[in-house]
């Protein structure tokens, strides 16, 4: 498994999280029931990379307005500002870790600004920052003095200096999914697109991209999906005019063969095949977030899933959030790929599994599907009264 890209993510007051430092491993499942915060943690790692390439009004327009992203947790205590922020690894040969992080205050008429922002770069020669403070920024890093608006972040306009482009562009390559199959059923314009979209409604774009750049991916693809839909041995984009559309192709017996159209194939068989284009699209994700992967998967084909998030954790980081005692079931599954999402008193927490259920994992006294079967993988207990910790900012003058 590769070391994790995204460390950590630092999460304070975001849709149902009020404050969170949720650490990674690779891979990392998030389990937690219907309801607990699961889609809102993905949320997050997509928001902060959607903010590296588009204008945070789009990003908030996307999901509602600030006010829906904004958590509404009770309690006069919480700040009323909303702030993300990410710890990560090694990005290359030079960086050996990064901090990012960002804090927006709401305003009365659905506006917001920016009040504090902030990356810190560790360098052989030392730390490199751009360290902004509403209007006023400084930097060590020469020539770093951007003119900024109030609701426009910084770091992506100065991701073309040298020091901070690889963490905007690591930030940026991270990429989360919830596959729609009703949005692979159509025909889709051509657009020679690499990255797939979140719900997978461009798929038949990256597919091709695909069997230009790399044909034997698309051939594993075609491999990975006939062990998950038994007898589809091939899946291929159709060109009609300036339109693409999915063509499978099942065979069984002696030279019997049909082709289908999206239109008739299952939501497993295609969300099975979102799954596969995700991993597989060029270039690869910094991070890769899958969301249920088990949804309308056949029990008996979940293996093969598990098999491919295995293989992608090779070549990037995963993150899969799950209620399922079957994807659990994964033999390589250890204490430390486990974090436990709960919802309690109006608030989501993400914690890693108690001291009971990590001695019963590490004595083989019974695996996670298991313990989630029989109500018993726990999180750790927290003591009242200790608020969580979520720390975005750092003091660089020190």
């Amino acid at each position: 498994m590769t070391d994790p890209v995204l460390k950590s993510l630092i999460v304070r007051r975001f849709r149902s999280i009020p404050a969170e430092t949720v650490h990674f491993d690779n891979p990392t499942f998030l389990v937690g029931h219907n309801g607990s915060g699961k889609s809102n943690v993905r949320d997050a790692v997509d928001f902060l990379a959607e903010a590296m390439s588009s204008p945070l009004q789009s990003a908030f327009k996307r999901r509602g307005g600030i006010s829906i992203v904004r958590n509404r947790t009770p309690g006069k205590s919480y700040p009323t500002n909303l702030g993300l922020g990410a710890v990560l690894g090694r990005i290359n040969g030079s960086i050996s870790g990064a901090r990012y992080s960002f804090e927006i205050k709401a305003h009365k008429d659905y506006g917001f600004e920016v009040i504090r922002e902030q990356c810190l770069i560790d360098l052989p020669e030392g730390t490199a920052y751009f360290d902004r403070r509403r209007g006023k920024v400084e930097s060590n890093v020469e020539g770093v003095r951007p003119s900024l608006e109030p609701d426009s972040l910084g770091l992506p306009i100065i991701s073309g200096e040298s020091t901070f482009a690889p963490v905007v562009q690591t930030l940026a390559r991270m990429r989360s999914y919830a596959i729609d199959p009703s949005k692979l059923r159509g025909d889709e314009e051509a657009n020679g697109a690499a990255n797939l979209r979140p719900d997978g409604s461009n798929l038949a774009s990256v597919l091709q991209e695909i069997g230009r750049r790399k044909p034997d991916d698309l051939a594993r693809i075609g491999e990975l999906l006939a062990a998950v839909v038994p007898n589809t041995t091939n899946v291929a984009t159709v060109k009609r005019e300036n339109r693409l559309a999915l063509e499978f192709t099942q065979e069984w017996g002696q030279r019997k063969r049909l082709k289908f159209k999206s239109l008739s194939m299952s939501d497993g068989t295609l969300r099975a095949l979102g799954l596969l284009v995700a991993v597989y699209q060029c270039p690869t994700p910094s991070v890769l977030v899958i969301e249920e992967p088990e949804a309308t998967i056949h029990p008996g084909a979940l293996g093969a899933i598990l098999d491919l998030i295995r293989h992608a954790s090779r070549q990037m980081q995963v993150i899969v959030t799950t209620h399922s005692p079957e994807v659990l079931d994964a033999e390589w599954l250890r204490e430390e790929n486990l974090r436990i999402v709960t919802w309690e008193e109006g608030a989501t927490r993400v914690l890693p599994l108690a001291i009971g259920t990590r001695e019963s994992l590490r004595e083989h006294l019974a695996g996670p599907g298991e313990l989630l079967r029989s109500n018993a993988l726990r999180p750790t207990q927290v003591a009242p009264g200790i608020a969580p910790e979520a720390i975005l900012f750092q003091d660089v003058r020190a």
